[in-house]
């Protein structure tokens, strides 16, 4: 009886070791299932949180880029807008006679590389002249064409006479345009960079010899009466002699600039010696702005020599001039097109 009993207990001792063994090991898959699953919650959430801070970034950077687009598309249309209203004003200014200036309550009034007629703009730089002068060429060509075809059908003195007043406006059309011009970049105007290379070669000072193409004429022109001929040898003679002496004066120009710009050479930086670079930059400021000036009596030298011998010929030879002035400077241009399409070795 005391074995069995003994048995029992331990078996009953077992056993609850065993139960408490077994609940412990439940307790513990338990609480590793709790920490594993609390782990798994932690790790999961920075996740999330990656994934919304990105979803917001991904909006934020559409958001930025509609805004970008829709900013260039309103400059494309300001641009395009401002490009037309100045081909308006262009156009109005060609109608109008506003680069002629006639009317004497008509002001300048320059801003940068802009100038302004009434607060309106009428000129912005070397590329509104480029485009001006390849419109003006064009109307030229259309002009001429009339005319050679009017000469060549023995039209009546009249409407040759129509038709060569309109060629000789035209001309003064140029000259206003390029003294508008001018109040913006003389040097553009100067350089002839407007022009092809080959009639850069014969520019002075922004534009044709008077007294070389009366030489080209010459010949075009007879029979010539005694009048006719000493009338054309004293304008020549004359025009030589306002070229010269503009000529001296550019010279004169020059040399009084780079006198000008070579008193401080090798000067040191001493605040006075600044002062003195200043000083002498600012004068040669005040030279450059005679350019315009020299600019200015060209080109009437060269808009009176054309009027002049138009009222010196008939109107026939007049006619023959403006077709003979006309094929020459085409010719320059074409001898520049054959040359910079020439083959190249």
């Amino acid at each position: 009886m005391a074995d069995a009993s003994s048995r029992t207990d331990n078996s009953t001792v077992v056993d609850h070791d065993g139960k408490n063994h077994r609940l412990e090991q439940g307790q513990s898959g338990a609480i590793m299932a709790s920490n594993s699953s609390d782990r798994s919650d932690r790790s999961d959430k920075p996740l999330d949180q990656k994934a919304l801070r990105r979803l917001a970034q991904n909006r934020e950077a559409a958001r930025k880029s509609r805004l970008r687009k829709k900013s260039y598309v309103q400059q494309l249309e300001s641009s395009k807008l401002k490009l037309a209203q100045l081909e308006q004003e262009l156009q109005k200014a060609r109608q109008q006679g506003i680069f002629i200036s006639s009317s004497g309550d008509q002001t300048h009034a320059m801003s940068g590389n802009e100038v302004y007629l009434n607060n309106k703009l009428i000129f912005a730089g070397a590329m509104t002249f480029d485009i001006e002068y390849t419109r003006w060429l064009e109307d030229q060509n259309k002009q001429i064409n009339e005319l050679r075809t009017a000469v060549n059908a023995h039209a009546s003195d009249s409407d040759l006479r129509l038709i060569v007043d309109g060629i000789m406006a035209h001309y003064d059309e140029i000259f206003k345009v390029k003294g508008v011009a001018a109040k913006a970049d003389v040097f553009h105007i100067l350089s002839g960079m407007w022009k092809t290379p080959a009639e850069r070669c014969f520019l002075w000072l922004g534009g044709f010899r008077p007294s070389e193409l009366l030489k080209l004429l010459a010949n075009h022109l007879e029979p010539l009466t005694e009048t006719q001929l000493a009338g054309l040898t004293n304008l020549q003679q004359s025009s030589q002699q306002a070229e010269d002496a503009l000529s001296q004066g550019m010279e004169a120009l020059q040399q009084s600039l780079a006198d000008t710009l070579a008193g401080s050479l090798g000067s040191s930086g001493s605040s006075g010696n600044v002062a003195n670079y200043m000083g002498q930059m600012a004068m040669a400021m005040g030279k450059l702005g005679t350019l315009e000036n020299f600019l200015r009596q060209a080109d009437n030298l060269r808009q009176q020599t054309l009027h002049q011998m138009q009222r010196i010929l008939t109107i026939r030879q007049a006619s023959r001039a403006l077709l003979a002035i006309h094929d020459y400077f085409s010719r320059l241009r074409a001898l520049s097109s054959l040359w910079l399409a020439r083959p190249r070795e």
